[in-house]
Formats: structure tokens, C-alpha cells, sequence
């Protein structure tokens, strides 16, 4: 074990799983849970019909104007597709991240010398590996949740986006959520890449505190005095990091590790890594809420057994549990650039995409998410409640002690931001004076939690 005695390294497997015992413990109380939030939703049943619907999103409609003649790829020797998928689903080459942990269908060809890399845009995420015979992609669809795609890296007239449903083993659990979707976690590894299951943090989101973080993944930034458990490839550099807290705190450069030329990019972002752990779980928590309510709609009529995951969902959008920064963080610059450039912003400049990376991740703590095609595309009864209960918080109606964190500067300026950039709210929203606030309530109030 490279320099680690045997006992030496039991005893350091046993205090990282009490560690991960203790986190999972505290976590019971954070926004991402409730009653029954690993149990596995019906998306299989009739109601739902996962595996039957003909999915929409972007990776289909990329695969009909590839049919069609109205978008052709350019194969490139080095990187096979990936270069052309990415440009073609618009997904930034500055998003990579690089992660080393035997985490994929395609387990055998990773190891800490060849990472796999994973970009991502608001409703696309894409994996690749060197070397390997096919990509790995999967899109947000607005009615089914995580859909997964597997693309030839071989030269072809037509390339051709194949579903799989294999990735459901690990993508259609209580580690999602219950429903089709992504995950992201930390588990230490050997010299190889190969896993300790005894050592993992399991459910990365906003609210996991960034010391149990990316075990089993590259990390390059700086973040001041915050230790993660990034970069440490086997348990002696573990070890090292446990006697020498400053050990590989900041990286910026990866060739140390493995030769970069093999990616597109030379680094795995930080900052990309921390705005895919709240977006990956939002985009679960919209896809679980709007398949409870879909399912409680057509049993019920109402949505009324739902108040547990209504008010989970609304912690977890306005980060009320979001694991504070200690220090700031600072990564790709031209990431940070791409990210807040899509946001739609108000007559002050202000975006819920604009971030604080000092001592949180958002200047304005409510999910960006709340913009999405899923988010838009709920049951009409979820979606409107939904509304009035954030409605609520933000004038201060609500008191509920779960959002008293939320500072009256924030809600104002969430609101205020909504008002003006967001479509299709009710408009009670931009004319709290008007009959129509009394009206919306008791429009779904049959419907409600109550």
C-alpha cells in the first residue's frame, strides 16, 4: 500500500466511514430528505410510462436534424465526437470536470492516469473517456426526468444517440431520489480508481460541507484554508492530507497526475463542481415532485399528501441548508463568464445565475433552475402551489421557522429579480394589491397541502 501499513490504513478506513455515518446522520435534517425520499417512484407504471413515452429534449432534437441532414458532425481523430457534441447541445468545454473513481458503464477503461470528463450545460450532461468505444450523455427531459444516451465514438455517415436503460441501476434509485436522474459522489479510491464503499459520502448537493467532498475526483482551483477530499488518489496521499492539512490544497495544474492533453481542457473545475452539485439534485427534485403530483392528481384529485416534499423542495431551491464557504473560491474564469451570461437579468443587472463564491455560491440564494423547462412544465396544481408558497416567503407572509435564514435584502431582490425575468407567473406576483392574489388562492386550494 505505497508506504501505508496495513492496520494503518483499516484505521483510517474506519474513521472516514464514521465520518460519512456522522454526515449521513446530520443530513437527515437537510432539505434533500423527507419521508419516503428514497423510495422509488412508479415512473414504470401506467401513469407515468417512462419506458415507453417518446422522450423531447435536446439530444433528440439534435438526433432529427442529424436524420435530416440539418446538422452534420466532423469526426476528430483524437476525440471522436465529442467535440461536435458538445458545440452542437451548446455545453461549454469550460465546464469539465474530471473524475477518477470507477463510477461509469465503462468502469474498466478509468483509472486515476485516464479520468473520465464530464461537461454539462443547464439540461445536458456528458461523459467521455479516452480511449473509449462510445460516449455517455444524458438530458433533463421536461416530463421524464434523467434520459440516458450512449453515442459511438466511430466515423459514421449518420451518428446515431441510442437510449439505454442500463444507467437506471444507479440513475433510477433512492440516490436520485427515487426517480430517473444524476448523482454525484465522493468515495475514496485505490491507486487504480477502484472503489471503497467503506469510505463514501454519498448524496453530494449544496448542503454537503466541502471537506467531505470529490473523493474520487480531480480538483483544480483555489479555496483558501477548506480542505476537500479532491485529488487524493490511494490511501497514502489520504494519509499525507491527514498529517499535512495543507497537502495539495490548491491545485491548478493536473499534469502531475496524468497527461491533459487527452481532454479538451487542462482543468476540473471547482466552480463547475459546486454549481453541478445543487443543479443535478434540483433537477431531481423537480422531476420527483412533478411525478408524485402527476400520480396523486390522477389517484386523488389532489395534492394535498405532498406538503412534506413542497416544503423540502422550497428549502432546497432558496439553499436555506446550503453548506456555508468559509474561504473564497476561485476557479476557471471563463467558466464563471459562460455560466452567468445565460441568465436573464433585471433593469438593476441582477441574475439568480450571478455568483458569490465568497462565503456562499449564489449572490442570491434561490435555484436558477426555477427558469427550466421542467420546472414550467409541472402538473398545473404543483406548479401553481408552488408559486404561492414561494410567493409568500419572499413578501414575508410566510413565517415558517424552515426559512427564517432567508435575510428580508434576499427576498426582496429574489423577488424582485422574478418579477421582472420570469414568465408566465401569476399575477399576483407583480400586483400583490389585486383580487387576483385571493383569486389564485382559492383557484387550487382543493388541490393544496393543507
Amino acid at each position: 500500500m505505497i508506504g501505508v501499513s496495513l492496520q494503518l490504513w483499516r484505521a483510517l478506513l474506519f474513521r472516514l466511514a464514521a465520518a460519512a455515518v456522522s454526515v449521513a446522520l446530520v443530513s437527515l435534517a437537510h432539505a434533500e430528505d423527507f419521508q419516503g425520499s428514497t423510495h422509488k417512484v412508479a415512473y414504470d407504471g401506467e401513469i407515468i410510462d417512462y419506458d415507453h413515452q417518446t422522450p423531447d429534449n435536446p439530444v433528440t432534437r439534435l438526433q432529427r436534424k442529424l436524420e435530416n441532414g440539418e446538422e452534420q458532425f466532423k469526426f476528430d481523430p483524437e476525440f471522436g465526437y465529442l467535440k461536435a457534441v458538445l458545440d452542437a447541445l451548446d455545453v461549454p468545454r469550460s465546464s469539465q470536470m474530471l473524475v477518477f473513481s470507477k463510477t461509469s458503464l465503462q468502469r474498466q477503461l478509468i483509472d486515476p492516469k485516464n479520468p473520465r470528463a464530464i461537461f454539462y450545460n443547464d439540461d445536458v450532461y456528458i461523459g467521455y473517456i479516452p480511449g473509449a468505444p462510445v460516449m455517455e450523455i444524458s438530458a433533463v427531459d421536461p416530463k421524464l426526468g434523467g434520459v440516458f444516451y450512449t453515442l459511438p465514438q466511430a466515423e459514421r455517415l449518420k451518428p446515431t444517440f441510442t437510449r439505454s436503460s442500463e444507467c437506471l441501476q444507479c440513475h433510477g434509485t433512492g440516490k436520485t431520489l427515487g426517480v430517473p436522474g444524476h448523482l454525484l459522489r465522493s468515495i475514496a479510491t485505490d491507486e487504480q480508481g477502484e472503489l471503497d464503499l467503506q469510505a463514501e459520502v454519498s448524496g453530494i448537493t449544496h448542503c454537503t460541507p466541502l471537506a467531505d467532498r470529490w473523493a474520487g475526483w480531480y480538483v483544480t482551483g483555489t479555496h483558501g484554508s477548506q480542505a476537500h477530499r479532491g485529488n487524493l488518489v490511494g490511501p497514502a496521499a489520504f494519509e499525507q492530507r491527514a498529517n499535512e492539512p495543507n497537502y495539495l490544497v490548491d491545485v491548478t495544474n493536473l499534469s502531475q497526475f496524468f497527461d491533459v492533453t487527452k481532454y479538451p481542457e487542462t482543468g476540473s473545475d471547482i466552480v463547475a463542481l459546486v454549481v453541478l452539485e445543487h443543479q443535478a439534485h434540483m433537477h431531481n427534485y423537480i422531476t420527483r415532485l412533478s411525478f408524485e403530483a402527476q400520480i396523486m392528481l390522477k389517484q386523488y384529485g389532489h395534492i394535498r399528501y405532498l406538503k412534506n416534499q413542497v416544503n423540502a423542495f422550497l428549502r432546497y431551491l432558496l439553499l436555506t441548508e446550503e453548506a456555508p464557504l468559509r474561504s473564497a473560491l476561485q476557479g476557471n474564469p471563463e467558466f464563471v463568464k459562460q455560466f452567468t451570461a445565460r441568465g436573464l437579468r433585471d433593469k438593476q443587472g441582477r441574475s439568480l445565475r450571478d455568483l458569490d463564491l465568497q462565503t456562499r455560491m449564489f449572490k442570491y440564494p434561490c435555484s436558477f433552475l426555477i427558469y427550466s423547462p421542467p420546472f414550467d412544465t409541472m402538473p398545473t396544481a404543483i406548479r401553481e402551489h408552488l408559486l404561492q408558497r414561494l410567493y409568500d416567503i419572499l413578501t414575508g407572509q410566510d413565517q415558517s421557522p424552515e426559512f427564517a435564514k432567508l435575510r428580508a435584502d434576499d427576498r426582496q431582490a429574489i423577488r424582485e429579480i422574478l418579477c421582472e425575468t420570469k414568465t408566465n407567473l401569476p399575477t399576483y406576483w407583480k400586483k400583490p394589491h389585486s383580487a387576483d392574489v385571493e383569486k389564485g388562492r382559492e383557484a387550487h386550494l382543493k388541490f393544496i397541502p393543507h
